[in-house]
């Protein structure tokens, strides 16, 4: 679809690729276990992070079946809060799956929920995504209230069907068609 730079820019924040200035405050909450806690990926030592921003730095949005990781700066502060996730299905690009973490410094503070409306208003308004799914922890309660927040649709409970960190997880499968984002306009 594209092989530019993501930008996308919402009233407190800019989503944008990670560079190798990022690093510091990366590492802050990627290496915290409560953070990592629901996650697919596990805490980051300072070299694993600095790889993971150097392998991210070749990818930019639009291949299908690829994870593209994004960071997420405070505009006021010209800091990164957070990063998130965008990958095209690798057989119908026309579905996207998104993943975002909020550092542990910056949660309850609304950040999560304009990001993500950041991410759905660039990929069902300029993309013309058809659908947008989440793949979430069962036990993350956070996630699930702000999906359902902008009536997000549960579609599926997975049990036990993930063994990370030690143990048997179950996840939940939230989506949102193009038309539904349209219908909440």
């Amino acid at each position: 679809m594209t092989d530019k730079p993501l930008h996308i820019e919402t009233a407190q924040l800019i989503i944008r690729h990670l560079t190798l200035s990022d690093l510091s405050d990366f590492i802050i909450y990627r290496s915290n276990p409560e953070v990592t806690k629901y996650q697919g990926f596990d805490v980051m030592t300072i070299e694993q992070a600095e790889d993971f921003i150097k392998d991210n730095s070749n990818k930019y949005f639009g291949k299908a079946g690829e994870w593209v990781q994004y960071g997420i700066e405070n505009r006021a502060t010209g800091k990164l809060i957070g990063d998130c996730a965008i990958k095209l299905d690798k057989y119908d690009p026309r579905i996207a799956e998104i993943g975002i973490t909020i550092s542990h410094l910056e949660q309850q503070k609304g950040y999560a929920k304009e990001v993500l409306l950041g991410i759905l208003a660039f990929l069902f308004d300029e993309i013309k995504i058809h659908r947008v799914v989440e793949i979430v922890d069962a036990e993350n309660i956070a996630s699930i209230n702000l999906l359902k927040s902008i009536d997000f649709r549960q579609e599926g409970h997975f049990i036990e069907n993930i063994f990370f960190k030690g143990k048997w997880g179950s996840e939940f499968q939230y989506a949102m068609l193009k038309k539904e984002w349209d219908d909440k306009k």
